[in-house]
């Protein structure tokens, strides 16, 4: 339906990306976005080592034999992270498209072009995304201020976000943040973006490695439902709004408060376990977007796509082209 730069430089059906979502991205989920003809991102660090990410690459390539890419993401940690590892992991896997996010990708970007693997870096401003140019990346994720995740600190909406960059840089975008329609996806594409990446709207599938009271908390939520957390400690945060992600918002407004203060309730291994696994959509922070006021059902990955395709088609032709006169 939709044929341009990004679909003929990563070679996929429809350009749609399911960017790395940590504990979401495995191979359940991405080899259902694959097969739907969209691109979707193993999520390296999901994996505890990178020998746990080859297995885990062998297994999305049992589920599909349709394109597929790692995501890298490099963050300060409590625990040293042995990214060259997970680097040379994704390389000798015969990997051939990576997302990198968080910090500057410049160490790894030898060995993987070196490898012919092409880089497809986020960004959360524009000023961020011409550096990742400049290094040698091959298109932008550009993360507007709606997102879930990290949206930097300089709150700028995807409306303008999405226009500034196309017009600052010369390679493919993809629009990411507040993206769950075929209206969406009209709208990135008139922006300027050649490509949308979607995460909530993902996790809201029959095939996201995640419990169902999860999938369901995300479609009786509405675009209210999210609350911006660690902007004190300058490392914004948009979660899913609950009791844990509240209290966090409380404690981080005292005076001299400290990320220590809400460690333990900002714990990933809490909210994997007790959220995403056990379903307690109380029981930790869990990451969601604004678009959750968009998502009506949870469906599979092959049909969610198939709405949004069929829906931005009809926009364009029926209602867009209707109001042209002259």
């Amino acid at each position: 339906m939709f044929t341009n730069i990004f679909t003929e430089t990563f070679g996929i059906e429809h350009p749609i990306v399911c960017g790395g979502m940590t504990a979401v991205g495995t191979a359940d989920l991405i080899s259902a976005v694959a097969n739907a003809g969209a691109l979707g991102f193993l999520t390296a660090l999901t994996q505890p080592t990178p020998e746990a990410l080859v297995k885990e690459i062998v297994r999305c390539r049992d589920l599909t034999d349709k394109p597929f890419g790692v995501n890298l993401t490099i963050l300060p940690t409590i625990r040293p992270v042995p990214y060259d590892e997970y680097r040379d992991a994704i390389v000798d896997s015969g990997i051939t498209i990576v997302e990198t996010a968080g910090g500057n990708p410049r160490p790894h970007l030898p060995a993987f072009k070196a490898a012919g693997v092409k880089v497809i870096h986020k960004a959360v401003s524009v000023r961020h995304a011409l550096k990742a140019e400049q290094l040698g990346v091959d298109a932008i994720s550009i993360d507007g201020f709606e997102c879930a995740g990290h949206p930097g600190e300089d709150d700028v909406p995807g409306l303008v976000l999405i226009p500034a960059a196309a017009r600052a840089l010369s390679i493919p975008i993809i629009a990411s943040g507040g993206i769950a329609t075929g209206a969406g996806l009209v709208a990135a594409l008139a922006l300027g973006a050649s490509a949308v990446n979607m995460g909530t709207r993902f996790m809201a599938t029959t095939e996201a490695p995640i419990h169902d009271n999860v999938k369901q908390q995300i479609v009786d939520n509405t675009e209210r439902d999210t609350v911006i957390v660690f902007r004190e400690f300058r490392n914004s945060a948009r979660v899913a709004r609950n009791s844990v992600s509240a209290e966090i918002a409380t404690i981080s407004r005292r005076t001299g408060a400290t990320f220590d203060d809400v460690a333990h309730l900002a714990s990933g291994a809490r909210g994997r376990e007790q959220v995403y696994g056990n379903g307690d959509v109380e029981g930790g922070l869990w990451w969601a977007s604004q678009t959750q006021g968009l998502i009506h059902e949870v469906a599979s990955c092959e049909e969610v796509l198939g709405s949004i395709l069929t829906e931005a088609r009809q926009i364009i032709a029926e209602e867009l082209l209707g109001q042209i006169t002259g």
